[in-house]
């Protein structure tokens, strides 16, 4: 049982990092790998895809301050995330956040189409986490009801305790999720003003 328990284990580990190392790159069949979070719709002024063309590597790579961005000229597409260091000192969460551009140019300007991502293995364990958290507590509370431990005063008080705790550990998830997605898009925005700079010339109105 405990070797059943030690494969699971490394198993379940290392689908988690097949899908963060999968999800980190940048190649055509991965970049719209992940789970989409998030669109910010913009236009750009004075590009057009042969004028961004010029400004990538021959391999299709920009390398900027704080990220990466690679342009795929045949789909109209560029994938941008930021820099991941595996000794890098910034605090990293369990929430990167990559971006895929869809170009469409028109006449005059070009609209940009950002979509975001966090990795597969990110958005299930979330979402399995509070799953489980919220459907454990609301067990609890119809067991504890139904076996009468709101009939006594003291019993009442030790409900409510316990539901309190429940409810500040639900509250203490959601808070660290909402943060830890700020912190991570707002590394994302930097390396889309960034590009957009290197690419115009100029900042983001």
């Amino acid at each position: 049982m405990m070797l059943a328990g030690l494969f699971a284990s490394i198993l379940f580990i290392g689908l988690i990092l097949g899908d963060w190392l999968y999800f980190v790159r940048l190649t055509p069949d991965a970049i719209r790998y992940g789970c989409s979070v998030a669109r910010s719709q913009d236009r750009w002024a004075s590009s057009t895809l042969a004028t961004l063309r010029d400004q990538f590597n021959h391999d299709g790579v920009l390398m900027l301050p704080h990220g990466v961005a690679r342009f795929y000229p045949d789909l109209s597409q560029i994938a941008i995330r930021p820099q991941y260091r595996l000794f890098s000192i910034g605090f990293r969460t369990a929430w990167p956040v990559k971006g895929l551009i869809y170009l469409s140019p028109d006449d005059h300007t070009m609209g940009a189409l950002c979509v975001k991502r966090i990795p597969w293995s990110s958005a299930l364990i979330t979402l399995i986490w509070f799953a489980l958290v919220s459907i454990g507590s609301l067990a609890f509370v119809f067991t504890y009801a139904q076996d009468g431990g709101f009939a006594s005063l003291q019993g009442v008080f030790l409900g409510l305790g316990l539901v309190a705790g429940a409810a500040v550990v639900l509250v203490t998830g959601v808070v660290t999720v909402v943060i830890s997605y700020r912190l991570e898009n707002g590394r994302l925005t930097k390396v889309y003003d960034e590009l957009r700079e290197a690419l115009e010339g100029s900042d983001r109105p």
